[in-house]
């Protein structure tokens, strides 16, 4: 489902892929996050996405009421508080893709799929 707004001017549609790539490099920019993470079903493995694949580790959905629903699945940083950096991560998210959209973030579900030690 896409984003709809009307302006005086006509409708503007945006893309939930647009919006997963907008909150990936949020993402990205907080403390404590490693990277994207892709995760394969079949084999259980977790890779480490690269920064052109960020969007891969992000399902974004939203309502027919434009409300935003993003899923991050996100490797970590070794020896970090995950409370405090997924608290960062949706405080940043949240508010970055709304001034962005124009649209309200509803729900920001974080998956930590693995740590990374960081040299």
């Amino acid at each position: 489902m896409k984003g709809s707004m009307s302006t005086d001017l006509g409708i503007i549609t945006i893309s939930p892929e647009v919006i997963a790539k907008y909150a990936g490099t949020v993402a990205v920019e907080c403390f404590g996050i490693v990277g994207m993470a892709a995760v394969n079903m079949k084999d259980g493995l977790v890779r480490l996405l690269k920064k052109e694949s960020l969007t891969h580790g992000i399902q974004v959905s939203i309502s027919d009421d434009n409300r935003i629903k993003i899923d991050f699945h996100v490797i970590v940083a070794y020896g970090v508080s995950i409370s405090a950096v997924t608290d960062n991560l949706i405080s940043n998210v949240k508010y970055r893709v709304e001034e962005f959209s124009g649209m309200p973030v509803d729900k920001i579900n974080i998956y930590i799929e693995g740590v990374r030690v960081i040299d």
